[in-house]
């Protein structure tokens, strides 16, 4: 099913036996999941993981999925070796483990990619999308970091940061409309923010229906009635990448 009772249910998603097409590299002091496409191209896309990690096959899914569509796609351990947030943790100790992985305090990390995917991948534009955790961080990496084109936040926490919208480049926001962690309050201020303070494009869309983590759900938790919704989201983001890579 699609609806989760837990905070966090990001890892929903296709980790039955997906080994991915890509594989793992060490970027200075970052591991690094990266699958590349067999034309060469110079546009590429920065994966930031949810709390389950930069290991989680279903974000790896999403990866390959990108470079399926003609991108570079690489996945860093944005936790730099701190463990990924597990299923079976007690999520009475969440709030504590979340506290040494601030989702704004990427950046050190985010230019070594950058750098790595420049020279070592020929990369001249770049993208980010990010899930949740991720989500969150793509909005920070928006709000502040002159080398990216563009970015897709898919159910970013928007409590981080709320109080920023002065978006430098375009970014495109996926909502669930039953998201338990996202409550749709938080998405209307979000949007009357960036109205008042947003100069560049953005838009907004809430999915009907749809709980957190929908997008990179694993395809035996797929309801029917889900699946439109989902590939709308996917097919969303590869279009918005499209547009501004």
């Amino acid at each position: 099913m699609a609806n989760e009772s837990r905070p966090c249910p990001c890892d929903i998603g296709d980790r039955f036996d997906y080994g991915g097409r890509g594989r793992e590299v060490q970027v200075e002091h970052i591991k690094a999941y990266v699958c590349k496409p067999p034309a060469s191209t110079d546009k590429a896309v920065i994966v930031i993981h949810d709390i389950f990690g930069w290991q989680l096959p279903n974000t790896r899914y999403m990866a390959d999925m990108l470079t399926t569509n003609g991108y570079i796609a690489i996945c860093p351990d944005f936790f730099v070796g701190q463990e990924a947030w597990k299923p079976s943790n007690d999520w009475a100790t969440f709030d504590d483990w979340l506290k040494t992985r601030n989702a704004g305090k990427i950046d050190k990390e985010v230019d070594v990619i950058l750098k790595y995917l420049s020279e070592q991948c020929g990369a001249k534009k770049i993208g980010v999308i990010g899930f949740c955790w991720g989500g969150a961080a793509v909005q920070h990496l928006m709000l502040k970091n002159p080398h990216l084109k563009t970015g897709v936040s898919l159910y970013g926490v928007i409590r981080f940061f709320e109080d920023r919208s002065s978006l430098l480049h375009p970014t495109f926001f996926i909502f669930a409309e039953k998201d338990d962690y996202i409550p749709l309050e938080q998405v209307t201020v979000l949007e009357q923010k960036l109205k008042q303070n947003c100069k560049v494009d953005y838009e907004v869309k809430i999915y009907p229906g749809q709980t957190h983590g929908f997008v990179h759900r694993k395809r035996e938790d797929i309801n029917p009635q889900d699946k439109p919704y989902i590939e709308e989201g996917r097919k969303d983001m590869i279009n918005w990448l499209n547009k501004y890579l």
